[in-house]
């Protein structure tokens, strides 16, 4: 793995320019799928000055064609028609569809193109680019470190090269600085998944695990006072930001990342563990395990986040925000647990970072690095019997998750995501719209 930040950051300027000059005129890109992200970029690079083209499903081309064709983005008939056309060919699909796709149009892409994908996984990615490209396309993969509901500009971006030669990765390079992303290189996909296993798919069903608990709980808890005050803003939040998007995104972090599997499994054994400890009030045990896992994860040598407490607090759902109680918060002292148990660093892993990985990393080193809250929520989680309730039925969650990735049940998390999703449809707009807010707020700070 390698990392080049500093050294883009002093030539940004001077990349971009040339960028603007060298190639620009003389690539042009095709978008197979333009869905959310594949129409974000599509946008992104039109407006960069880049000749555009793409396809969709048939029953969305006449909907794209009135919103992209303005921008000078050309809507084509098939998949087939933009491989053959292009220089640079974006798939844009879902993970689970993305071989279906590739067989149909791999076959005919134009001679010496460059290929990359816009799935959050690369190890099937890459499997599958192999199967079906043609020998003398190069593989330049990508992945956008954000929703659909930022614009690339300023977000960070992973590009990966796998098949390729030097001359094809300047142009992907010059590519994203065109669009002013904030380009990471990384060296081997391998590694990219084992990071993105921790900061997405681990990171997602912890706070899925929250939104599950909730709903079979009845309550929502921006109504309990359990969950008032800058911590519980910032997971419920993010939970109805991560419950606003599409289930099949999730699933495919999930269930095809071939190292999301065994972390998930550490994360809820760490969860039914420390809970074992809570029900049978072993103190010494549940307070000594915490205080490893803290000096292992928040050592001194780590570059803090520290999220403003302030802003935390602005944000929240709650009516009665006078009502608070203290909170345990199992779902944060597991993924604490659950870091030091893997040996895993996650301010190493902030190279991928997502917006809620960030904060649920910044949430934990908010608490753990408090020792008084840190003391508050260990007296809750042993003695405070009015919020075991809620506990068990995070427990119950987190295992129902683990149980559907590790028999990567693909429509059975669907099912899961959408049920839950329901449940909290009502606010879902604005949480995704508040947590937007909070995340710009907080990464001003």
């Amino acid at each position: 793995m390698f990392v080049k930040l500093d050294l883009r950051r002093c030539f940004f300027p001077f990349i971009r320019k040339f960028a603007a000059h060298s190639y620009i005129s003389g690539m042009n890109i095709g978008m197979i799928g333009l869905g959310d992200m594949g129409k974000l970029y599509a946008k992104a690079f039109a407006k960069a000055g880049y000749t555009v083209s793409g396809c969709d499903l048939p029953e969305n081309i006449s909907s794209l064609k009135q919103e992209l064709a303005p921008l000078g983005i050309k809507i084509l008939d098939s998949g087939k028609d933009v491989a053959r056309t292009n220089d640079l060919i974006i798939y844009s699909v879902e993970a689970e569809k993305l071989e279906q796709v590739a067989a149909e149009c791999g076959a005919v892409t134009k001679f010496g193109a460059i290929v990359a994908g816009q799935t959050s996984v690369k190890t099937p990615e890459v499997n599958i680019f192999e199967k079906h490209l043609p020998a003398d396309a190069k593989i330049i993969t990508f992945h956008a470190m954000h929703g659909p509901g930022f614009e690339p500009k300023g977000q960070k971006l992973i590009l990966i090269p796998h098949r390729t030669d030097k001359e094809a990765y300047k142009r992907m390079l010059d590519l994203f600085a065109s669009i002013e992303t904030d380009i990471v290189e990384m060296a081997d996909y391998h590694e990219h998944d084992k990071i993105v296993a921790d900061t997405q798919a681990v990171t997602h069903v912890g706070f899925e695990s929250m939104g599950t608990a909730w709903k079979s709980a009845g309550f929502f808890p921006w109504e309990n006072g359990s969950y008032v005050g800058g911590i519980d803003n910032v997971k419920i939040l993010t939970t109805l930001r991560i419950f606003s998007y599409k289930a099949h995104v999730y699933a495919g972090l999930a269930i095809l990342n071939p190292y999301a599997r065994q972390q998930v499994k550490a994360y809820a054994e760490s969860e039914s563990e420390l809970f074992k400890l809570m029900i049978k009030e072993e103190e010494e045990a549940f307070r000594t395990r915490l205080y490893r896992a803290r000096d292992f994860v928040f050592h001194e040598s780590r570059k803090p986040i520290m999220l403003n407490d302030a802003v935390m607090k602005e944000f929240s759902l709650s009516s009665k925000p006078e009502l608070q109680k203290p909170n345990s918060h199992l779902s944060i002292l597991s993924m604490v647990d659950a870091w030091h148990h893997l040996g895993v660093n996650p301010y190493d892993n902030l190279i991928c970072q997502t917006p809620p990985f960030r904060l649920r990393l910044g949430i934990a080193e908010y608490l753990f690095k408090n020792e008084a809250l840190l003391e508050e929520s260990i007296e809750t989680a042993l003695y405070d019997k009015t919020i075991r309730g809620d506990d068990l039925e995070f427990h119950s969650a987190v295992r129902e998750w683990s149980a559907i990735i590790g028999y990567g049940d693909m429509e059975g998390y669907k099912k899961h995501f959408n049920e839950v999703q329901n449940f909290f449809s009502h606010r879902l707009d604005e949480g995704k719209v508040q947590s937007a807010e909070l995340i710009r707020r907080l990464m001003m700070e």
